[in-house]
């Protein structure tokens, strides 16, 4: 290998094989079991010699057994990882507190693949010779998460490149994964028996086959460069078409700093970039039909030099049917002008409500969707820096939830929908932003 591509490899510390076989994931899986049970053996007895009788729930939810969990679906990514992540978002206000912590540090805590399984992975993309491609390639990965690792390259002709390539075996695995993890959750006690995550992990088993196709990722950057090629505020990355496959995605590399780091900067620039990203829900849902649903906020940075919002990752678009769209809309419609019985209305053509609910679960619902439409409510500028609305919306949710009798699972197009959301109200609350949401919905309203 040439000079250009040596020293540069990831650490042996720092770098972590990803099992490719179906075999292999399964032990580490059983291997996982093994070290929850004996961690619990473990502090059961150091209970008990302390003279106190401990509780299941208490042995099995230990910083011991939180650390194993944590690790060793890092390790495997993929859907495995993926699949924590999803019950975090979608489901952590029903789980236990330590449950949600463990789950919501697979959002960030990726180990990359050693540069050997790595350039594997290249050459059977690229073929034997790829480097003839590149003046330069970093084996050391700008960024891992769970699907795949990002690294920076530079084309023969100058230009650099963001390389995003796919942990092998992942696609491959999804399905089992899903099944084995939740398993294991269940079996363990760490997920409640009560919690029926059925739909949710048949929709995050075909959610997944689709962000593991960077071939489809690739068709949804452009469609968006595309979409927003008269907003020049957005700034998207450029596909490399020459040099993508169904495991590797080529874009341009686009120089920016994390939205999350912005705290320091002006409030009327933490106005502005909030405003961009809620205008654009707003015209994915009405104008486009068509979603980024990843609330991760590592998807948004900020180019100081031009001022840019740049839009990263689009593997979790989706497409949303028409009559989903137009109930949306009039449920928001309703939710902006106080219209209880809209709302209700809406909701249900969406799927919120059995047939059968309880009058006192429908009100619940109804006030989370009350909550949740405060800003729209809101004349000016909303302050969420200000505002205990997550807060709210979370306990009342808990409330809900705990609640056995009511437990019934949305369409998954609105979990996705709502995961963006309350995504954009995380960020907002973060970055202690002042935006006129009602200002930015009003063009799409009923009657706008």
């Amino acid at each position: 290998m040439t000079e250009r591509f040596k020293n540069v490899a990831p650490s042996a510390r720092s770098a972590l094989a990803v099992p490719s076989g179906r075999l292999s994931r399964l032990a580490r899986l059983g291997s996982l079991a093994s070290g929850v049970a004996g961690g619990m053996l473990a502090e059961g007895m150091r209970q008990l010699a302390q003279g106190r009788r401990p509780s299941v729930r208490d042995l099995l939810l230990t910083p011991g057994n939180a650390r194993r969990v944590a690790e060793q679906l890092a390790q495997l990514r993929g859907a495995s990882m993926k699949v924590g992540q999803l019950l975090s978002m979608d489901a952590g206000e029903l789980l236990p507190p330590e449950l949600s912590e463990i789950l919501s540090r697979l959002r960030s805590d990726a180990r990359p693949m050693p540069m050997s399984q790595l350039v594997s992975v290249l050459a059977a993309n690229w073929g034997e010779g790829w480097e003839k491609h590149f003046q330069r390639f970093s084996f050391t990965p700008m960024a891992a998460a769970s699907i795949g690792q990002v690294h920076a390259a530079q084309a023969l002709d100058g230009r650099r490149l963001a390389i995003k390539v796919q942990y092998p075996g992942v696609r491959q695995s999804i399905s089992s994964d899903v099944d084995n993890v939740a398993t294991l959750l269940r079996l363990s006690g760490l997920l409640p028996k009560t919690l029926d995550v059925g739909p949710l992990l048949d929709e995050a088993k075909r959610q997944l086959h689709d962000e593991a196709d960077y071939l489809l990722e690739g068709a949804y950057l452009m469609r968006y460069r595309s979409l927003l090629a008269t907003s020049p505020e957005y700034l998207l990355p450029e596909m490399h078409t020459e040099l993508t496959t169904g495991s590797i995605l080529a874009m341009s590399y686009v120089e920016g700093v994390p939205v999350e780091s912005l705290l320091e900067v002006p409030q009327v620039e933490r106005d502005r970039l909030l405003a961009l990203l809620f205008r654009l829900l707003f015209r994915e849902l009405f104008e486009f039909r068509l979603i980024q649903t990843d609330p991760n906020f590592a998807n948004y940075r900020y180019a100081p030099a031009s001022g840019q919002l740049i839009l990263l990752d689009f593997g979790a678009t989706r497409a949303y049917p028409e009559r989903m769209v137009e109930a949306y809309r009039r449920l928001l419609t309703a939710g902006m002008q106080g219209n209880r019985q809209g709302v209700d209305e809406a909701a249900r053509e969406i799927g919120y409500f059995q047939a059968d609910i309880q009058e006192r679960h429908r009100l619940a619902v109804l006030d989370i969707f009350t909550q949740a439409c405060e800003p729209l409510r809101h004349a000016g500028p909303y302050d969420f820096g200000q505002s205990d609305l997550a807060l709210r919306i979370r306990d009342t949710g808990i409330k809900l939830g705990m609640d056995r009798e009511f437990w019934h699972t949305p369409p998954a197009d609105a979990l996705f929908l709502h995961r963006k959301l309350g995504g954009l109200y995380l960020l907002a609350a973060k970055l202690k932003v002042r935006v006129d949401i009602q200002a930015l919905f009003v063009p799409h309203a009923t009657g706008g």
